[in-house]
């Protein structure tokens, strides 16, 4: 048996979450909503982190910063082959 990915809106995430919160036990809501205890607690952590379930809402101020720098290198390095490319293309006219 292969493992099924599943999908889950965020309402019925917000509902586990909000049930846990009401006390009811992980293991009652895995047994009758058929979600892994691991997947519910990373909902937990995630809502409780930021009020959202999305993975852009949750990462942290340092992990935010360095995929902004690494797409600024990424940028800069494709300008710095065009700039390249441009000089030796002018390079070669002046022969």
């Amino acid at each position: 048996m292969g493992k099924e990915n599943r999908y889950y809106t965020d309402d019925f995430k917000r509902q586990i979450v909000e049930l846990e919160a009401n006390g009811k036990k992980i293991s009652d809501l895995e047994r009758e909503y058929k979600v892994t205890k691991t997947t519910i607690r990373e909902w937990i952590k995630r809502y409780g982190n930021s009020g959202e379930f999305g993975v852009e809402a949750n990462r942290s101020e340092s992990e935010k910063e360095l995929r902004d720098l690494r797409k600024e290198v990424r940028q800069l390095r494709m300008e710095n082959d065009i700039l390249k490319q441009a000089a030796l293309i002018l390079g070669r006219k002046d022969v």
